[in-house]
């Protein structure tokens, strides 16, 4: 196999645009925060919030080990170029695998951030559940009352 610069070339803009996705989705997980905590202040602590504070904390942790291994791909992608420009076979072979294992490995852990950030989700919805029926009977109950004139 032989790796060239142009070969180790191909994961600079690959590694950079999944770092930046990466920022985005920190930046926008830390104006959740600062709602949430205005929220907390706000309405007595409930157990919603605790629950949406728990699933943060492990999400900025996971953003945080997605960046770590994005930028260590990204040095280890520097490193195979370094090992090409000195031409050094076995360490621009393991150089370059190791920057797409890392990439791999972020890209794991941006999945499972993705999953968790999902049930995030589902609390905030449950939230707003509580009191509505969402089955069938319920959704004809509440149109049978609307048409009878009745509360919803």
């Amino acid at each position: 196999m032989n790796i060239t610069f142009n070969t180790a070339a191909l994961l600079f803009p690959a590694i950079s645009l999944i770092m930046l996705a990466y920022t985005n989705r920190f930046l926008a997980l830390a104006a959740l925060v600062r709602s949430l905590h205005a929220k907390y202040l706000e309405h007595n602590k409930s157990g919603v919030l605790h629950g949406q504070i728990k699933n943060l904390r492990y999400r900025l942790k996971l953003i945080k080990q997605m960046q770590a291994m994005g930028v260590v791909s990204f040095v280890t992608c520097i490193a195979c170029m370094y090992c090409i420009y000195v031409e050094h076979q076995f360490l621009i072979e393991l150089t370059f695998a190791l920057s797409l294992l890392f990439f791999v490995i972020s890209l794991f852990i941006s999945l499972l951030e993705i999953q968790v950030s999902n049930k995030a989700l589902e609390l905030e919805l449950s939230d707003m559940e509580e009191g509505d029926d969402s089955s069938l009977t319920g959704y004809i109950k509440r149109k049978f009352d609307k048409k009878k004139g009745g509360p919803q």
